[in-house]
């Protein structure tokens, strides 16, 4: 997150947010616009009120902070970490060019020039991650765990979130964009049936793709265990009655639908040796 009138606390950043956020403590939501305080060590943001304390001069740190919320356990990563590390790396990289192109007028330039839409994307993208990690964090417990943003071995690319339930592990992909989705199917009878993932006029097929290769990179970990891939649509345009599909076995739906579908599920699977060897394997990105 980013700050529009923001003054350096100690380790932490009390800002308006650029963007909408989750309070890591709380899990409420954060408007664009709204007070919060940032944490750099975290990279992501609490509410205000969080803090157990505030020391009263600006330039003092914040003490006594609260701790994480009991049923997150440690390790777990931090959901969005690495998309937000991308959109800060590529937002510098804008201004710098925009500082060397127009010399002692870049600071106006880069006041008065709005953010390239590939760069905004990474902070789109680390917004929905937060919100659906923070989410699934409030379902963790003795029989159901979760990791986030786990890097995936020998690539730059990573898993959004693993689910851990006493019924199998769900490996899980987060996307925020706008539009409804939905099931196109072409071709049938005499043609090859061909299964598209629209949400709106855009076409997100590949996405299936994409879940289905980390569902077979954890299947490879933990063997015979039951593994399912989804696709979450974080803010898509779902409607009121039904919505959720299945395109070749990846279930696409949206969050509190997921969140109902993981605590359904019944078991006999060890939840926390099942976590622990997936963390072994995929580590924080």
């Amino acid at each position: 997150m980013t700050a529009d009138d923001s003054a350096p606390v100690g380790g932490d950043k009390r800002m308006k947010l650029r963007y909408a956020g989750v309070c890591r403590l709380c899990q409420t939501d954060l408007p664009a616009r709204e007070e919060a305080i940032y944490e750099r060590s975290t990279k992501t943001v609490r509410c205000v009120a969080c803090p157990a304390g505030v020391s009263a001069g600006p330039e003092t740190a914040l003490v006594a902070e609260q701790p994480a919320p009991a049923n997150v356990v440690e390790g777990a990563g931090v959901a969005g970490s690495s998309a937000r590390r991308e959109y800060e790396r590529r937002k510098a990289k804008d201004e710098e060019r925009l500082r060397q192109k127009w010399g002692k007028l870049g600071g106006v330039a880069v006041s008065l020039s709005g953010e390239k839409q590939s760069t905004k994307a990474w902070a789109t993208g680390a917004v929905g991650e937060e919100r659906l990690g923070a989410r699934l964090d409030s379902l963790v417990s003795e029989s159901v765990a979760v990791l986030h943003d786990r890097r995936i071995p020998g690539t730059k690319a990573n898993i959004d979130h693993i689910a851990v339930t006493a019924a199998g592990v769900w490996v899980i992909d987060a996307k925020r964009y706008k539009g409804r989705p939905e099931l196109k199917v072409e071709g049938g009878l005499l043609r090859p049936r061909v299964e598209k993932v629209l949400v709106g006029r855009r076409d997100c097929t590949k996405l299936v793709d994409g879940v289905l290769k980390q569902v077979d990179l954890v299947r490879d970990v933990v063997g015979d265990l039951p593994v399912t891939g989804v696709l979450c649509f974080v803010e898509a345009d779902w409607p009121l009655i039904g919505g959720s599909f299945t395109s070749r076995d990846i279930h696409v739906l949206w969050p509190k639908r997921l969140a109902k579908m993981l605590t359904e599920d019944a078991g006999d699977l060890d939840v926390m040796a099942t976590r622990e060897a997936l963390a072994s394997r995929f580590k924080p990105a």
